[in-house]
Formats: C-alpha cells, structure tokens, sequence
C-alpha cells in the first residue's frame, strides 16, 4: 500500500472554489446579523431558549449545546473559573 499527502496553501476562499463549494459568505452574514438582533431583545435564560428551539440549525441537539454553554458560562461568571475545555478533537 502507498500513502500520498497532498498539501496545497491557500486561503478558505480559494480553498472553497478549488472544490466546487457554492459561496454561502453572505447568506451566513445576513443569518448571524438577524440572529444577533433577535438575541439581544432576550431578557432571560428562558427567553434564549425559547428563541433558539425556532431558529436553531441543528434541533434539539443544538439545543442542549447552547445550553451547557449558558450553563458553563454562567457558572464561571459566578465562580470567576474558566469553563473546563471540551474534551473533544477537531
């Protein structure tokens, strides 16, 4: 068996046309625009959640994702700790 690696420099940019990927800059742009103005009329926790179980991408999963992250936010707020790292691996 042969293993090659191929190492090509370039930006995400020219990376994402070399591969044929349609340019989504500004759809995400206009979805993160419009997100952020809908969380920033939230006034609690519970206002947030109710906020992503419409728009989230991702369902439930997303979530219970955006949940612990508010719950490891605000407990470090509270303690003055850092959130423990994730333990998983790009």
């Amino acid at each position: 068996m042969m293993k090659v690696t191929v190492e090509l420099d370039c930006t995400p940019e020219e990376a994402r046309r070399l591969m044929g990927l349609p340019d989504v800059g500004q759809l995400n742009d206009t979805y993160v625009s419009e997100l952020s103005k809908l969380l920033k009329g939230a006034s609690s926790v519970e206002q947030l959640q109710s906020f992503t179980k419409i728009i989230a991408p991702m369902g439930e999963a997303g979530i219970k994702m955006f949940s612990s992250f508010l719950s490891g936010a605000m407990g470090a707020g509270q303690t003055g700790e850092k959130p423990a790292p994730s333990d998983k691996k790009d």
